[in-house]
């Protein structure tokens, strides 16, 4: 098994998942720990002094100028973590708990921050034993860090809260004596570097590009199965229009689109009609794909940048010197999350138009509302109400949370980024467009039924294969419930990127480079 060294190898969002579904074992190496012991060794130092430090000898937020006597510091801590342990709502997803420990060690392990090695062990074993904290999915407002969710997070390191072990929910002070463990004396400055930082918004950043990069590599062959399906033009794809309009994410897709849709015998059926062009869904999927792409590109380059930054505050650096600074501040991520969600949106929206085309009747060949015996059959008409309901409802996400601010902390937090509203839309807005892509799939299988006897390109059949081997062809109403759970499960496993790794790449110009570390997650 490959290992992370927390604190000091480079963080990606690949590793990342990897370390949360147990692929990589993360520790603590030597440098980190070096590292750790020497910021400790300040923190210290600074009791010793009487030096008057925010959060270390004084109380928090806007009792920021209340003084605290020494011999009180792991009591202050202590009630830092129940008091801010204010959150609301229903848990987060097991994994956006999991990678928020996973973000807190490796930002911690940098060695900038007070912790002591004993508590970042502990919250290892956590991560080892997969012992997850139970964190309530409101209350953060994005600025002096995600400190409600942190908060929570924590709770089980003094034995409150709740943890999920083995699929069910226990006391945490209940397991940790199962484990023969006692809850830990925080000492001073560690409840603050543990509830001070972006973790909560960093990891739904995580979790939703994850999920959004495994949509967009499948979006161009469903799309591509599409176009085939209705006999769309393969000109529109071509390499020279998109050399004069240079976009790299629009380039990549519409390399991607020609290379799926050459050598189709269907495409070759109507090269002659007299089809002047086609509606913008089907010729600009290069445009809207790609600079989805881009999008996906520029929020990841920032979402790894903060993975691998010092998030608390107070800031210890290796000068000695303790600077109160704005480093939890998630405007940084804030910002980038609204903008993946608008990417998400407008591919499910194009998505949604796509299917409307394949039921309307005009394309030679393809019946309306897919099915050749329709009044009383009512064919696959529901399924664009339910896209168009998904493609409304993200479309009503898409509201920018980070440019909203609401004063906390008696004025003294006067702006802050509320990023974790941003990453909580973000990931739904996604969730939805999976759904919406799944239904296109499903359609565009039906619509390319009756293109037979003719022959796809080898991408397309070889997904339309993987399709029908899940799911049957329709030739009347019955239930689709089956159908729509199957066709979102081969999206979300990521099913029809399968095709790409079977048949080699899709084009020979397209560099590894450009596949992986442009648009991959690695």
């Amino acid at each position: 098994m490959e290992v992370f060294h927390y604190g000091s190898d480079r963080m990606s969002i690949g590793i990342a998942m990897d370390l949360c579904a147990g692929k990589r074992k993360g520790i603590l190496g030597r440098r980190a720990l070096e590292r750790i012991h020497g910021s400790r060794q300040r923190v210290e130092k600074v009791i010793a002094d009487n030096a008057v430090v925010y959060g270390i000898t004084t109380g928090f937020g806007a009792l920021y100028s209340t003084l605290i006597d020494p011999a009180d510091a792991t009591f202050l801590q202590h009630n830092l973590l129940k008091s801010h342990a204010a959150g609301i709502g229903d848990p987060v997803e097991k994994v956006i708990a999991k990678l928020m420990m996973i973000l807190k060690v490796h930002a911690l392990a940098q060695g900038f921050s007070g912790i002591c090695e004993s508590t970042l062990r502990r919250i290892l074993w956590h991560i080892d034993e997969d012992v997850i904290p139970v964190v309530p999915c409101q209350g953060s407002v994005g600025a002096s860090g995600d400190l409600a969710p942190l908060a929570h997070l924590f709770l089980p390191l003094l034995g409150l809260g709740e943890v999920l072990h083995k699929g069910t929910v226990y006391p945490a002070a209940a397991v940790l004596r199962a484990h023969g463990l006692e809850p830990l004396e925080l000492q001073a400055k560690e409840g603050l570097a543990l509830i001070n930082g972006t973790q909560f918004m960093a990891a739904y950043g995580i979790w939703a590009l994850y999920r959004f990069q495994t949509c967009l590599d499948q979006s161009d062959l469903i799309a591509a199965t599409m176009v085939e399906a209705l006999q769309g033009s393969l000109k529109p794809f071509t390499r020279g229009i998109h050399d004069i309009r240079p976009h790299t994410g629009v380039q990549y897709v519409a390399r991607r689109m020609y290379a799926f849709l050459n050598n189709s015998e269907i495409m070759q059926s109507h090269i002659d009609c007299d089809r002047i062009q086609d509606p913008y869904s089907l010729r600009c999927i290069p445009q809207v794909h790609g600079t989805s792409r881009e999008a996906y590109k520029h929020v990841r380059e920032a979402i790894e940048t903060e993975i691998n930054s010092v998030t608390d505050n107070p800031i210890i650096l290796e000068t000695g010197e303790i600077i109160s600074g704005g480093n939890f501040h998630g405007q940084t991520i804030a910002l980038p999350l609204d903008y993946l969600a608008m990417a998400a949106a407008e591919m499910g929206n194009i998505s949604d138009r796509r299917i409307y085309l394949a039921f309307d009747g005009k394309y030679e060949g393809v019946p309306t509302l897919l099915m050749k015996e329709t009044g009383l059959n009512s064919g696959f008409m529901i399924i664009q109400y339910t896209t168009a309901s998904l493609v409304t409802e993200n479309k009503a996400m898409c509201f920018p949370a980070s440019v909203d601010s609401i004063p906390t902390s008696r004025g003294q937090e006067d702006h802050v980024s509320m990023g974790s509203v941003s990453g909580r839309k973000c990931l739904q807005v996604i969730k939805n467009f999976e759904r919406i892509l799944a239904l296109e799939m499903l359609c565009a299988a039906q619509a390319l039924d009756f293109r037979r006897p003719l022959q796809s390109s080898p991408w397309i059949a070889a997904v339309h294969e993987l399709i029908r081997a899940h799911i049957a062809h329709r030739e009347k109403d019955d239930l689709f419930e089956a159908d729509i759970t199957s066709a979102v499960s081969i999206i979300q496993k990521g099913a029809l990127t399968g095709v790409v790794r079977k048949l080699g790449s899709h084009d020979p110009e397209v560099s590894k480079h450009e596949q992986h570390e442009v648009f991959g997650i690695y």
